[in-house]
């Protein structure tokens, strides 16, 4: 790849959305791990409740559920796509462009999923505030993740001198 001017760039963002889906990852585990505590009670002859949802959550809204559950696929493959990031940022050739970019789009429109899931519990309006952190997290990284496709697509696209 001849421009190695965005590769600094490159890096920056791919630890920062690495950070960022960690994070997302720490509160919707926090999320989940409550929900499953304090979500419903099974009876004493182990029957499920009337109204048993297994996306229901005891905080937020009806949306809540979905949110966490596409959050925490989004939070594992964007922190997963650090693996194929790092390898194209160590080559930096075109060879290692075609699987970072495609984790890094998977990553992107599973982020976008979940954002399109946080837009609607925002709308719902009832939510504390470790949720609305996870939204603002996620409503950032569907830009920063975007960015960084852009630049490591446009690095590959500069024409050679």
């Amino acid at each position: 790849m001849a421009n190695e001017q965005m590769k600094p760039v490159a890096t920056l963002l791919l630890g920062l959305n690495f950070c960022m889906y960690v994070i997302v990852l720490g509160i919707g585990a926090w999320a989940m791990n409550r929900a499953i505590d304090y979500g419903f009670i099974i009876g004493q002859g182990l029957e499920l409740p009337a109204h048993f949802s297994p996306i229901h959550f005891p905080m937020g809204n009806a949306a809540t559920g979905f949110f966490v559950t596409f959050a925490l696929i989004a939070g594992v493959v964007g922190a997963g796509s650090l693996i194929s990031g790092l390898n194209h940022i160590r080559s930096w050739t075109s060879e290692s462009l075609p699987s970072a970019a495609s984790v890094a789009v998977i990553a992107w429109s599973l982020t976008l999923l979940a954002m399109g899931f946080a837009c609607k519990e925002i709308e719902l309006n009832v939510r504390n505030a470790r949720l609305k952190t996870m939204e603002a997290f996620l409503i950032i990284l569907s830009a920063t993740q975007l960015f960084y496709i852009a630049v490591i697509y446009a690095a590959a696209a500069s024409p050679r001198r």
